[in-house]
């Protein structure tokens, strides 16, 4: 991306951090607003830097109250002029996934789309269904909305097109034996890998398997009509029979998925249902005529943007998000009807139309079936919007009241809208770890989760573990506030405060200082924790811990506990936050010990080393998987013969079985 100088405009004692007259260019770039601690809380782009961002220091009374809040928690400005629309929108997108800003619109959903794929490097391509990252050399089919209804397709597609689904090790394993699987000997696999069908002939299968799956279907009924009638009129009747179910089989799955457009259009149909406080969208996956997939999510709307806005910024991360490969252009259809033009038409084509590498066309339908469409996902965010809210309306309220009573309990100075939990977990001793769980306006911040293993602490010692663990977290945020500080002395305050770690590419997460800082325990616990903020010379961070026993809330140096009522909403937002933490570090703690369970088991076998050992445990995950492994497929991993397996074997008949129950429960008998 070819960008130019960067400017910015901050905060001075007694002064307004608005840019000096004249400073702004007046050219294509994008801007991000920071706060007092340095946290960019929002990031835009524009056609003309000067002419949006003079709109932001305009009389107060004329701004949206979204954006007088914005305007008024920032401390400086920064920006970034490009020389086109495209590099803006791309450069505003990478911001974005970089500082998580607050008052910009989050589209999010708690899953990846489900897929489809074909393993076509394979010598013997298979069919799988999974999520996340793609590779190369796979064709995928896109989108689906459930992985259950891909895998009905499946099941009913390979009774036609008999290719491989099993994953390798199965594959490897009946190659040894000799003999297929259940899906061979029930007709929806051609056995390759006992050579019923030769490498060539599989592909073929494979081949028509992804003509059809690619929409073209029509012909090959067709086909399939013709060989039946055929077969009959010779009077082969099991054959005419066969064909016949295999037609039912095919139709099905065309009917899972209901025709909306004749033409066979691909497209993606989006629309909104809007309140002044959030927006609520979905999308219709329209492949080859049909609809494949249908999802919704529902937003806060941070700023005071229209329907134009709203749609490119969805757009904007629907589409950067997508991973597209040459396989896999369909993530990007040829059209996309939206409910309004956004606002930067030209820019977000161009950019959509180098995604995909083919022209994209964004319309607002007019008439006929697609205008028909809009109007049916539309109801469906309407009746989205209208269940988000009558779900969250007692969530919102009971969150800003537990806030409240929080603040007031522990006289804060102001509501703690981050509040972070920190819990001890070991086993008389040994493996001791501790979790940090933060929670953000009343909710999990699962992004911000941290764990420590605790090295410097003998024995079951909670009180000098915590001690650790506080010095290691606000020794941590000294360490990147220093850094921060450093840079923006360095560089002349020209590119805004390093949230970014130079050495490892992280965020400087810790360098966001928690309003609350909440430990699990008493009196000693708060006390360690008190002591170690005090050695850092940390005083702006408040501090508490929740006692398990009377579910009492200690303050530092507080002779008595600060009782909260049972029914207080603040008690349970902090019982909640104490329990997060638990569940946290209690499921660190048990992959750790079931890990060194494990690896003290395999020791006794001899001739077995640190390297295959890891091979081993990476390849089962898990103790009970490996006892109930077979001498042929401990012998299958690479590296492992028949000798080696059996003295594994042996091993592990020979330890206690109550390991096997204490890998399966995480609890040791």
């Amino acid at each position: 991306m070819a960008t130019s100088r960067s400017r910015s405009a901050a905060l001075r004692p007694g002064q307004s951090y608005r840019p000096a007259p004249g400073s702004i260019p007046d050219q294509p770039g994008v801007y991000r607003f920071s706060d007092v601690e340095g946290r960019v809380i929002y990031v835009g782009k524009a056609k003309s830097l000067r002419s949006r961002l003079n709109s932001y220091f305009a009389d107060p009374l004329s701004l949206h109250s979204r954006t007088l809040s914005m305007v008024s928690t920032a401390t400086k400005v920064d920006w970034t002029v490009v020389q086109t629309e495209v590099e803006a929108l791309q450069l505003e997108y990478s911001w974005i996934k970089q500082y998580d800003p607050r008052f910009n619109v989050k589209y999010r959903d708690d899953k990846s789309y489900p897929w489809m794929a074909v393993t076509l490097a394979e010598e013997y391509p298979r069919v799988m269904v999974g999520r996340g990252p793609k590779r190369k050399g796979n064709r995928y089919f896109v989108p689906y909305s459930h992985a259950w209804a891909i895998r009905e397709t499946v099941d009913l597609v390979l009774r036609v097109f008999p290719m491989r689904s099993c994953r390798p090790g199965v594959f490897k394993n009946h190659r040894q034996l000799g003999r297929p699987c259940l899906l061979g000997y029930i007709g929806k696999c051609s056995a390759p890998c006992i050579d019923r069908v030769s490498a060539a002939e599989h592909r073929e299968i494979v081949d028509e398997f992804c003509q059809f799956m690619s929409g073209q279907a029509a012909p090959m009924i067709k086909r399939l009509t013709g060989e039946m009638k055929a077969a009959s009129a010779e009077l082969e009747f099991e054959r005419a029979a066969r064909l016949r179910d295999d037609i039912g089989a095919l139709e099905r799955a065309m009917e899972q998925q209901a025709v909306v457009f004749a033409d066979g259009t691909d497209a993606d149909v989006i629309a909104l249902a809007e309140d002044p406080l959030e927006v609520a969208v979905q999308i219709f996956h329209v492949r080859g005529g049909r609809v494949r997939g249908q999802r919704g999510w529902v937003a806060d709307r941070s700023d005071d943007g229209g329907t134009p806005e709203l749609i490119e910024q969805f757009l904007l991360q629907l589409y950067a998000e997508a991973d597209v490969t040459a396989d896999d252009r369909d993530v990007v259809p040829r059209e996309i009807l939206v409910p309004a033009l956004p606002s930067s038409l030209e820019s977000m084509t161009g950019w959509l139309a180098e995604r995909r590498g083919s022209a994209v066309a964004i319309r607002v339908p007019q008439r006929g079936d697609k205008r028909a469409l809009m109007e049916t996902v539309a109801r469906n965010a309407s009746q989205t919007l209208i269940r988000h809210k009558t779900t969250r309306a007692g969530d919102l309220s009971t969150r800003n009241r537990a806030l409240e009573e929080i603040q007031e309990a522990l006289e804060l100075p102001t509501a703690p809208l981050r509040m972070e939990c920190f819990d001890i977990s070991n086993l008389q001793g040994t493996e001791v770890v501790a979790s940090m769980v933060v929670f953000e306006d009343g909710l999990p911040r699962k992004s911000e989760y941290r764990r420590f293993v605790i090295r410097g602490v003998d024995g079951q010692n909670d009180v000098a573990a915590m001690h650790e663990v506080i010095t290691r977290r606000f020794k941590r945020l000294i360490d990147d506030r220093a850094a921060m500080a450093r840079h923006e002395s360095e560089s002349g305050d020209e590119d805004g405060p390093l949230l970014i770690d130079p050495t490892t590419g992280a965020p400087r997460r810790f360098a966001y200082a928690p309003a609350l800082v909440v430990v699990d325990g008493g009196p000693p616990q708060v006390a360690a924790a008190a002591q170690a903020l005090d050695e850092l010379g940390i005083a702006d961070v408040a501090l508490c811990g929740l006692a398990k026993r009377l579910e009492e809330v200690w303050l530092p140096d507080a002779e008595d506990p600060v009782i909260l009522p049972r029914t207080s909403e603040g008690l349970y937002l902090l019982q909640r936050l104490r329990d997060e933490a638990h569940r946290f570090a209690i499921t660190h703690h048990r992959s750790r010990r079931s890990k060194s369970m494990v690896e003290s088991l395999l020791d006794q076998v001899p001739g077995l080393g640190e390297v295959r050992r890891k091979a081993l445990i990476a390849h089962f995950g898990s103790l009970k998987k490996l006892r109930a492994a077979t001498v042929e497929e401990i012998a299958a991993v690479p590296g492992f013969g028949e000798k080696t397996a059996l003295s594994i074997k042996l091993a592990l008949d020979a330890s206690p079985q109550r390991d096997a129950v204490n890998m399966a429960t995480g609890e040791i008998l």
